[in-house]
């Protein structure tokens, strides 16, 4: 005697009937790409643990996001590589620093949304995000000094609105660091220019390629004492609500794949857009397994954004934007 199911979900699963009964999708509008500016070049610089990007020259800015517009992506963030680096970032924050003339370039000749990453790493000559505690470079257990580092944050911040970026995305992981820079935007005349945090930012294996990229790997220790720790759940919902009571408009949590249960928490507990950070790790090891035939590169791509998407965020900063742009 053979078993007759009563109720077959099968019978939705049709081609017809099956993207009308679709619950998430993703869009060309949800995605924002990563574009890298370099003032220690001129020429562009493909970057080998990420193939497909590459870090441009400050006057190739521009014409680097209109190639990214032409897929329907109309999101970038500006990350920057500068020429020279101390050990408080000046060229983060400094007029002519090679972010704030990236995003002048950009602005300036194309109608992308432009978003600023807002973080000193890149710019110190430690790599760390902020201002060290004194002899840090002999005990890596001494960390960023966390109050003198929010100064520089609001700097960075401003300069970036003063260039002309539309939004601006702090990323240290600095205790206050959104109500820092609400407080030097608004003093500054920048009360419509949003801010995107790094709301619940973990400490994470997943970072590698894009230190290569922007070269900013720590020169010593690591940034455990302020990033968060990957076991912990219960303190992302802190982070995230203390972000939102400072004053940040997004929330953003990173890496996004190994932490969809975060983008779900900060989903439920939050009514404003939540931001995941597709990381650089996520996207190479994709690349690296296609690269060896053992999956499909687009197909295992897009099922990635799907997740996220499905696991609650609005949008996903990811460096697979072009590809699936051009697929959707």
């Amino acid at each position: 005697m053979s078993f007759t199911p009563t109720d077959r979900p099968r019978r939705l699963r049709t081609d017809g009937i099956r993207p009308l009964v679709s619950e998430t999708s993703v869009d060309a509008q949800d995605l924002i790409a990563p574009v890298f500016v370099d003032e220690t070049t001129d020429e562009r610089v493909p970057i080998s643990s990420m193939p497909g990007h590459e870090r441009v020259p400050v006057n190739e800015a521009a014409a680097r996001v209109e190639e990214i517009r032409e897929t329907g992506v109309e999101a970038v963030i500006v990350f920057g590589i500068p020429e020279t680096k101390d050990d408080v970032g000046s060229e983060a924050y400094a007029a002519d620093g090679v972010v704030q003339r990236g995003i002048s370039e950009i602005t300036d000749n194309t109608d992308a949304y432009v978003i600023g990453d807002v973080c000193l790493c890149e710019y110190t000559d430690h790599g760390h995000c902020g201002v060290l505690e004194p002899h840090a470079h002999d005990d890596p257990t001494l960390t960023v000094k966390n109050d003198e580092t929010l100064d520089l944050l609001a700097d960075i911040a401003v300069s970036q609105a003063e260039a002309g970026a539309d939004m601006v995305a702090p990323s240290s992981m600095t205790d206050g660091m959104v109500g820092a820079i609400r407080e030097g935007l608004d003093e500054a005349g920048f009360e419509h220019i949003p801010i995107m945090s790094y709301a619940a930012k973990y400490e994470s294996a997943f970072y590698g390629p894009f230190r290569e990229a922007a070269d900013g790997a720590p020169a010593f220790g690591d940034r455990r004492h302020y990033q968060m720790d990957p076991a912990n759940r219960r303190e992302a919902k802190r982070e995230v609500a203390l972000d939102a009571e400072e004053g940040a408009d997004v929330l953003m949590v990173k890496p996004a794949l190994p932490y969809l249960d975060i983008v779900r928490d900060v989903r439920e507990n939050s009514d404003k857009p939540v931001a995941a950070y597709n990381v650089s790790g996520e996207y190479a090891m994709i690349h690296a397994a296609a690269e060896k035939g053992w999956l499909d590169l687009e197909a295992t791509a897009y099922e990635s954004l799907l997740s996220i998407k499905r696991a609650g965020a609005d949008l996903i900063l990811t460096y697979f934007a072009e590809d699936i742009a051009e697929r959707l």
